[in-house]
């Protein structure tokens, strides 16, 4: 029997309603500490146009950024996964940081998957390596936030992000190791992964999100009673995430939701190349591009046969004889 025909995965190209994961939130006690973890350590980009003052700062990592205000320190329950272009400067970049971070909750490790970091306040990241079959052709960037969630929670969620929001989710594993996966952008989700035993204490830190559908979540959540805050024409806010049977709550995790119009949707970010110093320059080498060059390969697939595809088909070949 002949082998079927290839055909483009179309379905593989969908992102769902939500497009895009902007920002996490969260507060840290000391602001030159956290330049020493974020901009040293990481070798990530203070945002040089937006909060430029002592009180918070705003981190670019490849199209996301971290938001980091002045206060008690927040602690995001799970894991945060980044992609950095070189590891072996990144480890050399957090040795250099260990001195200014002596004596806090800092620590590394490496695994065979990635460099395991706890930032000084408890915030652990899972610093990866490219890999554009895990994690698309991104050299830097946030392609996943991980969160710990209570035994039986995962299909919930799943079904949660999937009626109230529109969003492509998938529910893998069992026991333990069950995780929902939602998409919240090209090469992003959120995990939500189930683990036994008590769960932390939820503290404030939030995530900010972009979708297409402004209004369809937004009548859902207000069904729900789950709304909490009306912040602006472009934005509104959300905390539990609850059964949409039950209603009962399932997880926390403060959502700032925007719309696609929103003024500051996909503002360009400033990326440095942390490699950079003086004794070791590269003219126009400052900038990072934080997107890998992307194949766009073609598949040999059937042409249509239908009497509207073939006109095109005419239409295009006499084009194409002229020189057009």
């Amino acid at each position: 029997m002949a082998d079927a025909a290839p055909r483009y995965n179309r379905e593989a190209e969908d992102l769902g309603n939500i497009v895009g994961l902007e920002h996490v939130n969260l507060q840290v006690p000391d602001q030159q500490r956290a330049t020493a973890f974020y901009i040293m350590g990481l070798g990530l980009t203070r945002d040089p146009y937006m909060n430029t003052g002592l009180a918070n700062m705003w981190v670019n990592v490849g199209k996301s950024q971290f938001h980091l205000p002045t206060g008690e320190p927040w602690v995001l329950r799970g894991a945060i996964g980044l992609v950095t272009p070189d590891r072996a400067a990144l480890l050399r970049r957090l040795d250099n940081a260990e001195k200014p971070l002596a004596g806090t909750q800092f620590e590394v490790h490496e695994t065979n998957d990635c460099v395991a970091v706890t930032c000084p306040w408890g915030n652990r990241f899972n610093m990866h390596s490219p890999d554009e079959g895990r994690f698309g052709a991104v050299s830097l960037g946030m392609p996943y936030l991980e969160f710990d969630v209570p035994m039986g929670a995962a299909k919930g969620i799943a079904k949660f992000y999937k009626k109230i929001f529109g969003a492509k989710t998938r529910v893998e594993d069992k026991g333990a190791e069950r995780v929902a996966k939602v998409c919240v952008g090209h090469n992003q989700e959120l995990r939500f992964r189930q683990r036994k035993g008590p769960q932390a204490d939820y503290d404030g830190h939030h995530i900010q999100v972009y979708v297409q559908n402004f209004s369809g979540p937004y009548r859902e959540l207000m069904k729900r009673e789950v709304l909490t805050e009306e912040s602006n024409p472009y934005q509104y806010r959300f905390e539990h995430i609850v059964d949409v049977d039950t209603n009962e709550t399932l997880f926390e995790i403060e959502h700032e939701v925007r719309s696609m119009t929103h003024p500051l949707y996909a503002r360009p970010l400033v990326n440095r190349n942390p490699v950079q110093s003086q004794q070791s320059y590269q003219m126009e080498g400052d900038e990072w591009n934080w997107q890998m060059r992307v194949s766009n390969p073609r598949l040999p697939v059937p042409e249509f046969t239908w009497p509207r595809a073939q006109a095109l088909k005419e239409r295009r070949a006499t084009r194409m004889a002229g020189g057009m």
